[in-house]
């Protein structure tokens, strides 16, 4: 799912970073370039930096970048280029959770005002997490969340208006329209596991990321097939060589869903509420093959798969899916564009708080990271973000 990078020229790369520079902090920052090796990217080196609020600096225009240094997109070339469009001191590379945790408390010990992850949605869940739940210990309002796309799928990057291609320069291009063209908007979040994400699944979601993300790596071994382990040729191929014959073999998981918070709407003709779940009853039980909840309309790659995400500011969408190999290929540009409808194998509901129990283990994906199986699960709609969004009006900056 993740496209390959098209890196720049070092003079191309070298220009862009300087307009950049000048639009998000309005003055020559004074960065310097990151001394960097293919493997020698980390926090350390970023953390070590002194702060980057000198006096006479804006605070407002001042942005943490958290970059996932294990994403194939974030090369030494692209943290090089980060570390000349953001002051000194503004740029943490993670490598793992750990870091993630640290990197977290002195984003919010600092107080950055925006926060931007560079990574795909799943770095974009983890960040968000940890330095929401930071924020909380210490009493503080969480900063704006904004994405730089540098993962797979990016399907918040369809919600929040990010560059339409994957590259060196769209990251450095969504870097200079912050200042001119972020707005801000709010965006509500799933709880799963202790984990704020807007969009959650079991089934057949997660065992094609399980799957993908086996091909991707069996393709990254060898020098002729290495090209074709990003984007989405590869998520083609484990898809059509992995999990349709896996979905024709095997039989259909069954799954009961129980309402636990207020009254669940079931969605039905005309688009419209067609009945309310009290709490403590079952929204739906039977087999199915994808068991999803979202926020946002969107997976990766633009397919509109919640139609109905953005239908109340407090619900989430709960989409419950049985459908058959052949039914998704007739249909696959209604499914693609959400315009499809079923009742007998696509059920929509708007939910508060959900337990989703399996009778046997089922994976999950939680942002797009497959986390494991689980045979039950509980989902809440929790509190909301501010996140930075291209298609809101931009910010008001006084002269």
């Amino acid at each position: 799912m993740r496209d390959s990078a098209r890196d720049p020229s070092s003079s191309d790369a070298s220009s862009a970073a300087e307009t950049s520079s000048a639009a998000v902090h309005g003055a020559d920052s004074g960065a310097r370039s990151a001394d960097v090796g293919d493997d020698s990217v980390g926090p350390a080196d970023s953390e070590k930096r002194s702060p980057s609020l000198l006096p006479g600096d804006d605070a407002l225009d001042r942005i943490a970048v958290v970059v996932n240094g294990r994403a194939r997109q974030v090369t030494a070339d692209i943290v090089e280029v980060l570390d000349q469009i953001v002051q000194s001191g503004d740029l943490f590379v993670s490598r793992d959770l750990a870091e993630a945790d640290r990197i977290a408390h002195t984003i919010v010990e600092r107080r950055y005002p925006t926060v931007l992850t560079g990574g795909g949605d799943g770095t974009f869940v983890q960040m968000v997490t940890r330095v929401v739940r930071a924020a909380e210990a210490r009493g503080q309002t969480p900063p704006r969340f904004g994405l730089l796309k540098l993962g797979t799928g990016n399907a918040l990057s369809w919600v929040l208006g990010n560059h339409p291609t994957s590259s060196n320069k769209a990251v450095v291009a969504d870097l200079a329209r912050l200042r001119s063209e972020g707005g801000s908007r709010s965006l509500r979040l799933i709880e799963v596991e202790g984990t704020l994400t807007p969009f959650a699944g079991l089934g057949v979601d997660a065992i094609c990321l399980e799957h993908y993300g086996t091909t991707k790596d069996w393709l990254s071994r060898s020098k002729l097939t290495r090209p074709l382990a990003t984007g989405p040729g590869a998520y083609l191929l484990s898809t059509v060589a992995r999990s349709l014959p896996e979905f024709l073999l095997r039989s259909h998981p069954h799954v009961r869903i129980v309402n636990e918070g207020a009254p669940c709407l079931r969605m039905g003709k005309g688009d419209k509420p067609a009945a309310e779940i009290a709490r403590g009853q079952v929204l739906y039980e039977g087999p199915s093959r994808l068991v999803a909840l979202s926020t946002i309309p969107y997976w990766g790659f633009g397919a509109r798969i919640f139609p109905f995400a953005e239908e109340r500011d407090d619900r989430f969408s709960l989409r419950v899916a049985d459908v058959g190999s052949f039914e998704v290929a007739t249909h696959i540009r209604s499914i693609w564009r959400g315009s499809y409808r079923n009742d007998r194998s696509v059920h929509d509901f708007l939910c508060e708080r959900i337990a989703i129990h399996y009778d046997e283990p089922m994976s999950l994906q939680i942002g797009g990271d497959v986390v494991g199986r689980r045979t039950l699960i509980h989902a809440a709609l929790a509190a909301p973000i501010e996140v930075v969004d291209y298609y809101a009006p931009p910010p008001v900056h006084p002269n």
